[in-house]
């Protein structure tokens, strides 16, 4: 549900910068001393920040949270250098670079202020975006569901599975490669192929769906490839009772992963990845994903069977699917998937998960 009276409190923020910046003198006729200046600099900007995530977490639900942010941060350094400049021309009053970077330091802690309850909290809408249809052309058609393939070169089980299901539709439940980073120059011949066969899937009819896993990164270019192209919590099918999302959010004990699944989808980690040369990027990425496997291992190792059931409750009315744990496991409404690397898919077909 979009809610646009949201864009009314950025703009009464930025009226309010304005005017107040447009006095020669506070309005008491005090001038405040530098550090409490540029503390008050920091402040209003924080709260501008916070009010446009604010209004575009709410009213732009397929922008992914590095986009989002990147977005607030540039309109807000944008603004506190025009305005910077407009001073020049008000008596008494002149350009202060410091007082911009007071600006953009004051921006960026309102986005972090509005972003670091993720990394404790199961309310998570404001890292979950989608794009495309949620419904399918056909319900009663089979929906072949794919967990955590983890793919390197070589897609396997794809092509016998298209082969003996041609009419199927198709999920993916993320972590669809060992690293997928989707920037220009930094994706594989396995990858590309994939994406093909995407392509070819839609043309022939099939509804095709992926939903990012903890080992996707900025695949937000391609959502034109899929019908639904998804990340964090919530994703859903129109009149079909299925729920699921990736699994990698479910427990909210493991605040180290849930610190760095934020950082990585932010601006923070696509500047420099997008600044890099194709080679090198591949090769830090492919570093980053092999320290982030022996990291926390206690977590991993043990599927978190209360958080599991926690989330899977919230989606009473429908099966819960995941991916993400490699084990085939049932809980209330919910089912964690098999890991589908040696081709192990599972179906959707007549309101039952079964084997394919």
């Amino acid at each position: 549900m979009r809610m646009r009276w949201l864009w009314t409190l950025p703009l009464a923020l930025a009226v309010a910068i304005v005017w107040l910046s447009a006095q020669s003198r506070l309005p008491a006729g005090i001038d405040l001393p530098s550090p409490l200046d540029k503390f008050a600099h920091a402040s209003a900007y924080a709260a501008l920040a916070w009010a446009l995530d604010l209004a575009l977490r709410f009213n732009r639900r397929d922008l992914p949270l590095y986009r989002r942010h990147l977005f607030v941060i540039a309109l807000v350094a944008f603004f506190g250098a025009t305005d910077e400049w407009h001073q020049s021309f008000v008596p008494e009053r002149s350009c202060d670079v410091l007082d911009w970077v007071a600006d953009v330091i004051g921006g960026s802690l309102g986005l972090f202020a509005t972003s670091i309850h993720l990394v404790f909290s199961r309310r998570l809408d404001a890292l979950s975006w989608s794009r495309g249809t949620r419904r399918r052309f056909d319900p009663a058609r089979d929906l072949i569901l794919v967990a955590d393939p983890h793919w390197g070169t070589e897609l396997r089980g794809l092509e016998e599975a298209t082969a003996r299901f041609p009419k199927a539709d198709w999920l993916f439940l993320g972590d669809v490669f060992d690293v997928w980073v989707g920037l220009p120059g930094m994706e594989t011949d396995a990858q590309r192929a994939f994406l093909d066969w995407v392509k070819e899937r839609r043309r022939a009819g099939r509804w095709m769906g992926l939903w990012m896993g903890n080992r996707e990164y900025f695949l937000d270019r391609h959502a034109p490839a899929f019908d639904l192209l998804g990340e964090g919590i919530g994703g859903s099918l129109e009149g079909e009772r299925l729920a699921w999302e990736h699994g990698d959010l479910i427990n909210g004990a493991d605040r180290q992963y849930r610190l760095w699944n934020l950082l990585s989808r932010s601006g923070l980690l696509w500047l420099p990845f997008r600044l890099m040369p194709g080679g090198t990027a591949r090769r830090v990425s492919a570093w980053m994903e092999r320290k982030l496997r022996t990291t926390n291992a206690s977590y991993k190792l043990a599927f978190p069977r209360e958080a599991f059931r926690a989330a899977a409750q919230t989606h009473p009315e429908a099966t819960f699917l995941t991916g993400h744990f490699h084990t085939h496991e049932e809980e209330a409404n919910g089912i964690a998937l098999p890991w589908a690397h040696e081709g192990r898919f599972m179906v959707w077909r007549g309101g039952k998960v079964e084997e394919l």
